[in-house]
């Protein structure tokens, strides 16, 4: 007998109400899975109107030439040897490179990618949950949650996440191919569900605890396990013991230690994790943003793009509350044994999320909304069973629940529809993530960049201004007030917010980039002994660094020395190739007599080049006297 009809399918309306439009669209899986198509489409359709956000969407797409390059066989070669942006994600990469091949740098084409994704995992949930429990009203309710709820909008609409929806893609392949191997095992379907997996994977490491989430599946709905036996009306076929099930998933617990591995070496690689902050605050973090999340997934408002981890101000109350909170949940859900549902739901929820629950700390947030797009289908699902139950039980009528649940669905959708606005742009965004938490210096910072793209620089820094007196040790507010500085004629002024930096900043990267600047500002104070020793310094924290190695490269050329500055000009344009940087290394290996390579170059730049003529004037400018 097949696992799927373990269970009628069925909804919760009584026998005088089954003839409703909405008991036929729960009972018509086609008709469901246009009605959730349709609605998320419609919720989500000013998407469209939205730009790129300045906050790693420059790194991911617009400024990274790979992802340029489309689906080349180096993009291939570029996307499973890179660690940028702290992340081992190779398949994540191709499809940036795949939208940019498409839509070039058009942002609608890559946030309707996102979109239809996304729309393509509420359906494949709807059917994953129908076919493992035969509950199709129910299972309705949960796609219709995970299309609808806001804290979504962010894994959807930030065209750099799309990482998220794409490994959910796969993981509920995952899903699905696992149920069917259950149903009727076999190595191919085995191999299936490897496949998936290893996808998933390869697009977000976030769905590592698969193999886990399995186990709680042979529990219910699969009812694979022994222990299931005491449900009441279990049809199982066959069920093992939970060594030998245990045993079944061995295969899929080498990947994701694999998976575990490989990005706890980029993210370290990558300067992501943060290990300044003390194990004991950072369970106590996670503890409280457990609740946290809970409170979101009941009432959705006050999202922000960023929530700022409290470090040594968090409140040890707060920590215990949360603590006694989630034991209470978990000793309900343990004692519900004729409610397998809310374990299930309750565990994957715990489970998934500690992975990125912050227990080790990558990244300066407390929690995240992206990180609820896995987790929070154990909410859904408890939800959605629980209200059901309690409805027949009570013999709520079927019109009544329905109407209720649609008011809740349409409450949701127009909160993620504001939230959608949000999004429009950097200034939007961080505008609003101000409005909810107003001494936020990452906020005030990203605002600042966000004003700054939009030429309104004065009013930047005013923002970069703000963050440096929020946090005077957060180094990158006090490297764009020094850049300004510069550029507004003020040397000494500039160079002591870049010194500042160096007293107390570690981050590497932006020490790196204090040391660059402290360069330039050197190299226009005619002081070239400094100038080289700061461009020396960046690069030994980084030999690639190509704005070191362009000031080098300045600074080799002014004494003399063409071979020197070819050198280093080779290297900044393989790091960050560009049409002036092409024209300098040209220059330098005309001087050095190179004359086939100096032409090379010189043809390359005019590849490149989307104005030659202003980039040979910038060129020709870029000198030290």
């Amino acid at each position: 007998m097949p696992v799927a009809a373990q269970e009628p399918v069925t909804s919760i309306a009584t026998a005088s109400d089954r003839n409703t439009l909405l008991t036929s669209l729960a009972t018509r899986p086609n008709l469901v899975c246009l009605l959730l198509l349709v609605t998320t489409i419609l919720v989500y359709s000013r998407v469209k109107e939205n730009a790129f956000i300045d906050w790693d969407d420059t790194g991911y797409i617009v400024h990274n030439p790979a992802v340029h390059a489309g689906l080349k066989w180096k993009t291939v070669v570029w996307a499973f040897t890179t660690t940028q942006q702290a992340n081992w994600h190779p398949l994540t990469w191709l499809s940036h490179a795949l939208d940019c091949q498409l839509f070039d740098l058009n942002p609608a084409g890559h946030h309707y990618v996102n979109l239809l994704l996304h729309t393509i995992n509420v359906v494949l949930l709807f059917l994953v949950l129908r076919a493992a429990t035969g509950f199709q009203g129910r299972s309705l309710i949960v796609a219709a949650l995970f299309a609808l709820h806001p804290i979504n909008v962010e894994s959807v609409v930030w065209a750099s996440e799309r990482k998220n929806v794409l490994s959910m893609l796969f993981f509920l392949l995952a899903l699905a191919a696992y149920q069917k191997y259950a149903r009727q095992p076999g190595v191919i379907r085995y191999l299936i569900l490897c496949l998936a997996f290893v996808l998933g994977l390869l697009a977000k490491p976030q769905i590592i605890t698969l193999p886990f989430l399995l186990l709680l599946w042979d529990y219910w709905p699969l009812r694979r396990m022994h222990i299931s036996q005491s449900f009441p009306n279990s049809r199982a076929p066959n069920p093992h013991c939970y060594w030998f099930l245990l045993v079944e998933k061995f295969p899929l617990l080498i990947f994701s230690l694999l998976s575990a591995i490989i990005t706890m070496k980029a993210q370290s690689a990558g300067g992501a994790v943060l290990e300044d902050v003390r194990f004991s605050l950072r369970l106590g973090n996670a503890i409280v943003s457990y609740v946290r999340y809970i409170q979101k997934a009941v009432w959705p408002v006050n999202l922000s793009p960023l929530y700022q981890h409290p470090g040594h101000l968090l409140a040890w109350w707060q920590v215990i509350a949360s603590g006694c909170l989630l034991v209470l949940v978990t000793v309900i859900a343990l004692a519900a044994k004729r409610q397998p549902y809310l374990r299930v739901g309750w565990f994957w929820f715990l489970g998934t999320l500690v992975p990125m629950i912050g227990l080790v700390q990558a990244g300066g947030q407390a929690l995240a909304d992206r990180y609820a797009y896995l987790p929070f289908l154990g909410l859904f699902i408890m939800a959605a069973w629980a209200v059901a139950e309690w409805a027949e039980k009570r013999r709520i009528s079927y019109r009544v629940l329905a109407a209720s649940t649609v008011a809740v669905l349409v409450g949701f959708s127009a909160l993620t529809y504001r939230q959608i606005g949000y999004w429009h742009d950097g200034v939007s965004l961080w505008s609003r993530a101000l409005q909810i938490e107003k001494r936020n210096h990452t906020a005030e910072n990203n605002l600042a960049y966000a004003l700054e793209g939009q030429g309104r620089v004065e009013e930047a820094m005013i923002h970069f201004r703000n963050a440096e007196r929020i946090n005077p040790r957060h180094g990158v507010a006090p490297l764009n007030i020094g850049i300004y500085e510069r550029q507004h004629g003020h040397p000494r002024e500039a160079i002591e917010e870049f010194q500042k930096i160096l007293q107390v900043n570690a981050d590497p990267g932006v020490r790196m980039s204090a040391y660059s600047n402290l360069g330039n500002v050197y190299c226009d104070l005619r002081d070239y002994v400094h100038a080289k020793e700061s461009y020396e310094a960046a690069l030994g924290i980084n030999p690639d660094n190509p704005y070191a190695r362009l000031g080098l490269g300045l600074l080799a050329e002014r004494a003399g020395d063409p071979y020197q500055a070819a050198d280093d000009y080779a290297v900044m344009v393989k790091v960050q190739p560009n049409d002036v940087g092409y024209l300098l290394l040209a220059r330098a290996l005309q001087k050095a007599g190179r004359t086939a390579e100096a032409q090379a170059a010189h043809s390359q730049a005019e590849k490149l080049s989307g104005n030659f003529s202003q980039a040979q004037q910038t060129a020709a400018n870029m000198s030290l006297s």
